[in-house]
């Protein structure tokens, strides 16, 4: 896949699958834009433009529709457009349903599904004007299955079924794709956190008995961005290794 002359906005980009993304892109020839509120920010910057890509750094908080809005201003000023939309930026905060506060509620509900809003809204008015554009968020097998202590997370993870599925139909005819990667259980520093034994009861539904790579979600999302997935749009790519 070949992303010369193509420029990429990834959020939550500074760390994990995020990161991975934003450094695919770039290896694949993408100028890459991204927005992390972590301290790495500026090592991810070095690290894409040691690959002879351009970049732009932010600390934009997705739940700041006007700093966002500021953002995709300076990025098309910078670069005249943007091509690909990759909407990772995620949290979670776990706890039962019944013990869960509206704080831990409203903070996933806020980045998860809200800054997706926010972003996607302030992206998708270039993308429509110059009749071209990828947007891939990312989703979660639990949007699916369901899992307990995650009521808030899994929420905002089936919501964005609906949500890719509708903006599909908007803008399909301006040369926009809207598509969706649902990740398994994926080796990143949250999984690593868990103990032998739940990492354990994971890999038994698994059939391909293991746990799926950072590389395995950035190579979904990068077919989803190229021009070979040019026809498919209101999709969901299940990236699971058969658990769903």
């Amino acid at each position: 896949m070949d992303f010369n002359g193509k420029t990429a906005l990834v959020t939550g980009a500074a760390r994990g699958i995020g990161k991975t993304i934003a450094l695919q892109l770039a290896d694949q020839g993408a100028d890459i834009a991204f927005t992390d509120l972590s301290d790495e920010v500026e090592a991810v910057k070095s690290e894409i433009e040691s690959q002879g890509r351009r970049c732009l750094a932010f600390r934009t908080n997705v739940t700041d529709g006007e700093a966002v809005d500021a953002m995709v201003k300076e990025i098309v000023g910078a670069w005249e457009r943007i091509d690909i939309l990759i909407n990772n930026a995620g949290i979670t905060r776990d706890n039962l349903f019944l013990r869960m506060k509206p704080e831990e509620w409203s903070q996933v509900m806020d980045i998860n599904l809200n800054g997706v809003f926010n972003v996607t809204r302030a992206v998708v008015r270039p993308m429509v004007k110059q009749r071209y554009g990828r947007v891939i968020s990312l989703s979660s097998v639990v949007g699916f299955t369901g899992n307990p202590g995650q009521v808030n997370y899994s929420s905002t993870k089936a919501a964005l079924v609906g949500f890719t599925k509708s903006l599909a139909r908007e803008v399909g005819v301006r040369g926009v794709t809207v598509n969706l990667v649902v990740p398994g259980f994926i080796d990143t520093a949250m999984t690593q956190k868990l103990n032998e034994e739940q990492q354990a009861g994971i890999l038994q539904q698994v059939p391909l008995g293991r746990m799926g790579s950072v590389e395995d979600i950035a190579n979904a999302v990068a077919f989803l961005s190229s021009d070979q997935a040019a026809y498919i749009t209101g999709t969901a790519l299940h990236v699971n290794g058969g658990m769903y």
